[in-house]
């Protein structure tokens, strides 16, 4: 039997004690070091040897990612550590850190209970480190820190014993207020770093060792001692005096909870149905005699065992054979194998208890995402939303005409495997576009459409997605019908930036109907609406939201659905370009529709509802949205013209400008339009010495005038449109 084997069939004593379980994750930004720490608690789980730990990157098993030196999946590994003579079932997930494979971290959140951030102690907090504990507090998952490549601050920056106290000191606290600004008050103690408590590590992963406080203590170790070490180039006494996955096991072990408290705090925030119910209860407790309860976080596609649905179980027991209820889904699908995994390997277990991560295939209806239960009425978890969209589109098609059929199968896997990536029909040309995070996350699709799917595919270069809005009030603009017997009456303008947080955070429902009115109205206003539009929420797109303001309008009610429909059309395909419409607030505010309902029909309203919300849209003033990425450049000093050029010439803007030793960071911002081919660029200006990394932002106005008709023009272009957007007169004809 191999250690992997071993190690699960360990572990299947385990996972009936949910107290001796943790899940937990990894998470930082790019470079951070979190593939490399996984490494070393996976050799102190003695299931590789620990020579190769942080060398071998067991968890970065997919072929790219080795090609690439990058993290793209998240990946999962059980394992069994013993620590005071008790046996611990770790599931841990480790995730990218690369922006543009976010999606993935966020997803990875909803199955896990405690993260190490990891936190580069040279380049300090980054962008992707905010948004990662951003990600865990909204998901109610414990952050604990580990201050990774300790041994570069003193080798490489050369600082003092002192200086390095400091830094340690500074990066802790700034974590420490970015977590306490998130969390609710009842947290803000129970959560906080603190060095002293042993809830914060200090270590280089590469070099196999970490030190807290309270191992100080136990050790007697000091801080001069681990500059010495470094300092002397000794690293390995030092990883035998305080061997990370020791010191990083008692951490997890000691202060990230297992699935029995966790999901007691867990479960309020990520389900909405009735904690009393059967259900409720069963998840609240953990409790593997209730129902099935589980989460699919993630969709492997495996060229064997075929799709294999990967998440978290909250309550029940999965085992072969058991019959499962995909949400929405009308008929049942039965679990063919479970399995524990370790990176690549999947290892089949005859039955899998609530509290731990499992991989199920036979789950044909499942997405990442879908609430799986033994039990069809089981109420479906918050819907997982990643905070940023799709901002790359490419076209798409198959080099050879017979393989189209197998194209359109294979795009339908990737969106399922990946729910980033964006499939859809350019209705003008019939291309498949697909859009997604950023130039590197459609390079590695395409890659794998190609070598794994095996088809041929030709691709457009990227095109940028942008977004429509106004910039004031519009309306009411009359839309007549084709036979000028119904006519609706249309106002529209800005949703508050508060109610658009609202929706991307699923704050606000916007799936399907809606459920119950008097609650919507109550949230809205809490938003700041009036009573009369809470009231009249009658359908969302996105983060466009449809308001019925009218009152005794004799038909309306038949033709509601009609109106909803052209809301959604307008949306998809806003006026000035044809792209979709986002924070929008449309409000049908008056109608006249014809007695005989053969004169209301979907070619009569659905025309006439449009029109009324292109002509507002063009009395209110349309504008342009454009997605834009942060940049964060680190410079030798004496290149920080040539990079602060480098954005200006890319209409960014320098936001923020800080000395460290001779190393300047900018910070700074860019329309991501702008952003194709700048990492040759800024290695070119630089000549190599600038590291940089970007976020993505959302959307921002793009400058009225000049540039906003020239990017308009190209877009209606590109898509065999008219150079010129119609005015309001066109719409009123």
């Amino acid at each position: 039997m191999g250690r992997k084997e071993e190690n699960i069939k360990r572990a299947q004593a385990l996972m009936r004690q949910p107290k001796f379980i943790r899940n937990i994750g990894t998470a930082a930004h790019i470079d951070h070091g979190k593939t490399t720490l996984s490494d070393n608690l996976i050799a102190g789980a003695g299931m590789m040897s620990e020579e190769l730990a942080g060398k071998q990157l067991l968890l970065d098993f997919d072929e790219q990612e080795q090609a690439r030196g990058i993290t793209i999946n998240a990946a999962s590994a059980s394992m069994v550590y013993t620590l005071r003579d008790q046996e611990y079932l770790i599931n841990l997930i480790d995730t990218p850190g690369h922006v543009d494979f976010g999606g993935d971290v966020t997803r990875a959140m909803r199955a896990i209970d405690g993260v190490i951030i990891l936190c580069c102690a040279v380049e300090g907090v980054m962008p992707q480190t905010e948004t990662v504990i951003r990600q865990a507090v909204k998901e109610r998952v414990h952050p604990i820190l580990f201050v990774n490549k300790v041994d570069r601050l003193i080798n490489e920056l050369q600082v003092t014993p002192e200086q390095m106290q400091q830094r340690l000191s500074n990066i802790v606290n700034e974590v420490n207020e970015k977590i306490r600004k998130l969390l609710p008050d009842e947290l803000k103690e129970k959560w906080a770093l603190k060095v002293d408590t042993g809830n914060v590590v200090f270590g280089s992963a590469f070099n196999n060792w970490a030190i807290t406080v309270p191992y100080m203590k136990k050790t007697g170790i000091k801080f001069k001692d681990i500059y010495e070490y470094c300092k002397n180039q000794d690293q390995k006494a030092l990883a035998k005096r305080a061997p990370l996955h020791e010191v990083l096991l008692d951490m997890i072990i000691t202060h990230l909870p297992d699935p029995l408290e966790a999901q007691k705090l867990r479960i309020p925030v990520i389900w909405h149905g009735d904690l009393e119910s059967k259900f409720g209860k069963a998840m609240m407790t953990c409790d593997p005699e209730g129902p099935v309860a589980y989460m699919v976080t993630k969709i492997i596609v495996d060229p064997h065992a075929g799709e294999v649905a990967v998440g978290r179980l909250y309550s029940g027991k999965i085992s072969k054979g058991k019959e499962l209820w995909i949400s929405g889904m009308p008929n049942p699908n039965r679990a063919q194998l479970v399995s524990l995994t370790v990176g690549a390997d999947r290892i089949p277990v005859e039955e899998i208890d609530a509290g731990n991560v499992v991989a199920v295939s036979g789950l044909k209806d499942a997405i990442a995402g879908s609430t799986v239960s033994s039990d069809p009425l089981m109420a479906a978890f918050e819907k997982i939303v990643h905070y940023s969209d799709p901002v790359v589109t490419v076209a798409i098609e198959a080099k050879h005409t017979k393989d189209l059929p197998k194209l359109v199968e294979v795009l339908r896997t990737v969106a399922k495997a990946d729910p980033s990536i964006v499939v859809e029909i350019n209705q003008e040309t019939g291309e498949h576009l697909m859009s997604g995070m950023g130039e590197l996350h459609l390079e590695i699709t395409n890659y794998r459409i190609v070598n794994e799917h095996k088809v041929e595919i030709k691709t457009s270069q990227p095109i940028v997605v942008f977004r429509e809005c106004v910039s004031g009030r519009g309306g009411p603009f009359e839309g007549k019908s084709p036979n000028k017997h119904n006519r609706f009456y249309i106002e529209v303008e800005a949703l508050p930036p508060a109610i658009v947080q609202a929706i991307r955070s699923g704050e606000i429902e916007t799936e399907g109907r809606i459920k119950d009115s008097k609650a919507m109205a109550r949230k809205m206003q809490d938003l700041g609406m009036t009573k009369e539009e809470g009231k009249g929420v009658a359908g969302f797109v996105g983060t466009n939201m449809l308001i019925d303001m009218t009152k005794g309008i004799q038909y309306l009610h038949e033709t509601m659905e009609l109106v909803k429909e052209a809301f959604e059309e307008a949306m998809n395909r806003g006026p000035l370009s044809n792209e979709k419409c986002m924070a929008m607030k449309v409000m049908l505010v008056d109608a006249k529709l014809h007695e005989d309902s053969i004169h209301r029909g979907p070619a009569q309203v659905i025309p006439a509802a449009r029109s009324a919300i292109y002509g507002a849209m063009c009395q209110a003033g349309r504008i342009l949205y454009e997605p834009i990425q942060k940049v964060f450049i680190n410079v030798p000093e004496d290149m920080m013209g040539n990079a602060i050029r480098e954005i200006q010439q890319r209409r960014g803007l320098i936001e923020d400008m800080k000395q460290e030793g001779d190393i300047t960071v900018v910070e700074g911002k860019c329309p991501v339009a702008e952003m194709f081919g700048f990492a040759a660029s800024i290695r070119s200006a630089t000549s190599g010495r600038a590291l940089w990394s970007t976020e993505n932002t959302g959307f921002e106005p793009m400058p009225r005038g000049e540039v906003q008709e020239k990017i308009v023009s190209q877009i209606r272009q590109r898509k065999g449109l008219k150079p010129e957007p119609y005015d309001a007169s066109y719409y009123a004809a």
